[in-house]
């Protein structure tokens, strides 16, 4: 004797989904889609990453073939570090830029988001002109300022009356390249932070508003903390903007004479003169582990948050 159990009351019987069928043409489709960008990705990222790690550990002037590969373990990280002067130069010029970005361009991209934010008359002018300088390439954007900064008739000498190399002084060309590059780094993270605030519900700020809190102490209480994800890339992109700035300063003077950077030493060994592949792919391995500390970093805080 069978018995049936009636479902339990607020609960509904389960119907299973209906299998789709594919046809073999949408097949080939989604495999032509996925497959192709991943072949893309792999043979053109992931497999010179790899290639690049393992040449860090060989002495190699990329002539004559695999066979003349000398496998000298660690010793071109020991050389970057304690016989290689401009990497310690290099270093240095890259956490003053990474400090730079983080202090100067960042703060006034959020600061102009917020006020573009508000609804002011032709925001969507002021929206297009500092966003203008993004679509340009850093190295159009050196060639830009090298106009501005030029030491006989430069836009910047003209109006202060002076004859300052700009450029060519390293006690002040570092500092005068990272301007150049804050002029594109801007507009990019007001245009994050903007549509950052966009995603925000107008009715937590009313509450706030309701709740006597004023603009500034309704953004650092309120939407500042809804920011995070927001916030959490702006670093990551920030940290890896200062690390691979390079078409700047190589446009200027080939990243030499005060704007050594890490990439521009990479690009030097591994494609200049010396034609040390093994050494410059160590330099690069040393930015591909910095860059996949802070990804892993945002990675793990923004997972986290999900979970």
């Amino acid at each position: 004797m069978t018995s049936t159990v009636p479902p339990q009351a607020g609960t509904e019987p389960r119907i299973p989904a209906p299998k789709v069928r594919r046809s073999r043409g949408d097949r080939w489709t989604i495999a032509v889609m996925l497959g192709l960008p991943a072949a893309i990705v792999i043979g053109l990222v992931w497999i010179p990453t790899v290639f690049t790690v393992i040449l860090s550990f060989a002495r190699w002037d990329g002539i004559g073939g695999t066979s003349t590969i000398e496998w000298i373990g660690a010793q071109n990280y020991v050389d970057a570090v304690q016989a290689y002067p401009p990497f310690q130069q290099a270093l240095h010029n890259n956490v003053l830029w990474l400090a730079f970005l983080f202090v100067f361009p960042t703060i006034l991209g959020i600061f102009l988001a917020v006020l573009l934010d508000r609804g002011l008359k032709g925001s969507r002018l002021y929206q297009s002109i500092f966003y203008i300088p993004v679509v340009l390439s850093m190295a159009l954007v050196g060639f830009v300022w090298q106009l501005i900064y030029a030491t006989d008739g430069g836009v910047l000498n003209t109006i202060l009356g002076t004859d300052v190399d700009w450029l060519g002084n390293p006690d002040v060309n570092i500092w005068a390249v990272m301007v150049a590059a804050s002029w594109r780094h801007t507009g990019y993270i007001m245009l994050l932070y903007l549509a950052g605030l966009k995603a925000i519900d107008p009715s937590v700020r009313e509450a706030a508003l309701m709740d006597g809190a004023g603009p500034i102490r309704t953004f650092f209480r309120i939407v500042f903390p809804l920011m995070k994800p927001t916030n959490l890339l702006i670093i990551v992109i920030t940290v890896i903007e200062a690390l691979r700035a390079f078409d700047l300063v190589w446009v200027i003077n080939k990243g030499r004479n005060g704007l050594e950077l890490i990439s521009a030493l990479v690009t030097a060994n591994v494609v200049g003169e010396a034609g040390r592949v093994g050494f410059g792919s160590a330099l690069a391995t040393i930015m591909l582990v910095i860059s996949l500390v802070f990804i892993a970093l945002y990675l793990w805080i923004v997972m986290r948050s999900d979970d």
